[in-house]
């Protein structure tokens, strides 16, 4: 049933230090400017497809012609693929997240950085 989820986490608890501490991430408004715009390149990459507004609603064959990976994430994934014996469902999850990651980085082709974050987000239970 996890395997239907694209994005798993493991939540941990924050210490209290880090609470407290006076140095600030990055602000709520940059992060949703970042989103906005990774959802409007979205809207425009696939314009002309009927169905699918973002990465997510991506069908099989639009994620081979959409979700184009740099060769060393191609690998990362192949590595991934076969040490945690993901599925083709999780597979093709995968790739779109990772197409998400690329895109809020403001990046065409899919790196292995955003492979590596995208495997991050699958269940903890498979990577133990």
């Amino acid at each position: 049933m996890l395997d239907r989820f694209d994005i798993q986490l493991d939540v941990q608890r924050v210490d209290y230090d880090k609470l407290t501490d006076d140095r600030r991430g990055e602000g709520s408004a940059a992060i949703q400017a970042r989103v906005e715009h990774a959802r409007e390149v979205q809207r425009q990459r696939y314009k002309d497809l009927r169905g699918a507004l973002t990465n997510s609603d991506l069908d099989a064959s639009e994620i081979d012609q959409f979700c184009q990976m740099d060769g060393s994430a191609e690998n990362l994934l192949k590595a991934a693929m076969r040490k945690l014996q993901l599925s083709a469902r999780a597979y093709h999850r995968v790739l779109k997240v990772s197409r998400t990651i690329a895109d809020l980085a403001e990046s065409e082709t899919i790196l292995t950085e955003h492979v590596a974050e995208a495997v991050q987000y699958r269940s903890r239970t498979l990577l133990n």
